[in-house]
C-alpha cells in the first residue's frame, strides 16, 4: 500500500495573536455594476485587439505564401495550356499544308523535279549524263520538259529517263555520276513533322507567350 505525500493546507483567513485578521484570501466577486461591466468589456476588447495586432504579421505572411503558391500553380497550368494550344495549332497547320501539298503534287507532279534540277544546276552542269528515275505515271511526256529545263540551267549532257513502279507519282531520283538526289513526298512530309515535333519539344513550357505583352 502506497502512502501519498501530505499536502500543505492553505487557510483562507489567518488571524494574528490579538485575534485580528492578518490575511484574508480574496473572494470572487459575484455581482458587478453596469459601469464595471462596461469597463470589463472595454478591457476585453482592448486585450483582443492587442492579441490580433500581435498575430497580424504572421497571418499576413501565411496569406502571402498561399497567394504565391496559388499563383505558381496557375502560371504552370497556363503554360501547359499555352503549350497544348501551340502544339494543336502547329499540327492543324501541318495537316492543312500537307493536304495542299498533296493536291499540288497530284496536279503538277513534275514541278518538284524541275525545282530540283534548278537547285542542282551547279552540280549537274558538268556531268556527262543525267539518269532520271520516276514513277510510271510520270514517264509520258517528260523527255521534252526535262530537256528544256536542263538546257535552261546549263546542262548539255545526255538525259535518260527510267520508270520505277515503286515510286509515288511525284517521287523521283536523280543520278549525275558524282552525286545523286531523291524525293519522296511521304518521307518529306514525315521529316517536316519530325522537325516540328522536335522544335515544340525543345520549347516545351518555356516558349514565348502566345500573346505578347504591351511594350508601350
Amino acid at each position: 500500500m502506497s502512502i501519498s505525500a501530505p499536502q500543505r493546507f492553505s487557510f483562507d483567513t489567518i488571524f494574528d495573536g490579538d485575534g485580528d485578521v492578518a490575511f484574508a484570501a480574496p473572494r470572487p466577486k459575484r455581482a458587478y455594476s453596469a459601469e464595471e461591466v462596461d469597463s470589463l468589456v472595454r478591457q476585453a476588447e482592448q486585450q483582443g485587439e492587442r492579441q490580433a495586432l500581435a498575430t497580424l504579421p504572421a497571418r499576413q505572411a501565411l496569406a502571402l505564401a498561399a497567394i504565391a503558391e496559388s499563383a505558381g500553380l496557375a502560371l504552370g497550368k497556363l503554360a501547359q495550356v499555352a503549350h497544348e494550344h501551340r502544339s494543336g495549332s502547329a499540327e492543324l497547320t501541318l495537316a492543312c499544308a500537307r493536304a495542299i501539298a498533296d493536291a499540288a503534287l497530284d496536279r503538277f507532279p513534275e514541278a518538284v523535279l524541275q525545282a530540283a534540277l534548278v537547285a542542282l544546276a551547279r552540280e549537274i552542269e558538268s556531268a556527262p549524263r543525267l539518269l532520271v528515275t520516276v514513277s510510271e505515271d510520270l514517264v509520258s511526256g517528260l523527255d521534252g520538259l526535262l530537256t528544256e529545263t536542263a538546257r535552261a540551267v546549263g546542262f548539255e549532257g545526255a538525259i535518260q529517263v527510267r520508270a520505277d513502279a515503286g515510286l509515288p507519282k511525284a517521287g523521283f531520283t536523280l543520278d549525275f555520276g558524282d552525286g545523286a538526289a531523291a524525293f519522296d513526298p511521304a518521307e518529306a512530309a514525315d521529316r517536316v513533322a519530325a522537325a516540328l515535333a522536335a522544335a515544340l519539344a525543345s520549347d516545351g513550357l518555356h516558349a514565348e507567350p502566345l500573346i505578347p505583352g504591351d511594350e508601350g
